[in-house]
């Protein structure tokens, strides 16, 4: 197992940020395996979505209307709402593991890896990246 832990700055804003070119440098040159992305934090999740085309956007709409950020939330330290932020990680896991053939990510044509990030407080993620030999 090879293992590499990067650090992601996703801003003052909710993100869908694309990793699948990080995840492919990883990757690249090894063999069939499985490479298996980790975000070691309680309010950021991983989801494997298109983007580009309004799925990133539509995808952060769509959890703006499941988890709204008012004051619902018994969780209430940080931003107003932060609550929904602790809540996300159970919508979208903070992992997700890809399927490695010859060196190369197994995704569909349109799909790529993403760091879903809806906590304005927190503006700088860790991923780990684990790369298991097939």
């Amino acid at each position: 197992m090879r293992s590499e832990e990067i650090e992601i700055r996703t801003g003052a804003a909710e993100v869908v940020r694309d990793l699948t070119d990080e995840c492919a440098r990883f990757v690249d040159g090894e063999g069939d395996g499985l490479l298996h992305v980790w975000v070691p934090h309680a309010t950021a999740g991983l989801a494997i979505v298109e983007t580009g085309a309004g799925s990133d956007d539509d995808l952060l709409a769509a959890l703006r209307d499941l988890l709204p950020k008012d004051d619902r939330w018994r969780h209430r330290h940080g931003s107003p709402g932060h609550g929904r932020d602790h809540v996300l990680p159970a919508f979208l896991p903070p992992y997700a593991t890809i399927p490695v053939l010859g060196g190369r990510l197994a995704l569909g044509t349109w799909q790529s890896v993403c760091l879903v990030d809806t906590n304005v407080d927190n503006p700088v993620r860790k991923v780990r990246l684990s790369y298991l030999a097939g």
